[in-house]
């Protein structure tokens, strides 16, 4: 997935989250599919910056 759809995901899951409505069960299922999303956008800015890097 793009890094776009990823920050996507990831506010959705925020919004979830903050709604406070949910099981804990679906909480915990949420912020673990957080963590793997927000994981996966930082790998792909780190290899953003080392395109940009690289090019200079």
């Amino acid at each position: 997935m793009s890094f776009e759809e990823n920050m996507k995901k990831l506010s959705d899951i925020v919004t979830e989250l903050e709604k406070g409505d949910i099981s804990l069960e679906k909480a915990v299922e949420l912020y673990g599919n957080g963590v793997k999303l927000s994981a996966e956008c930082k790998k792909q800015l780190q290899e953003a910056q080392l395109k940009i890097t690289d090019a200079e």
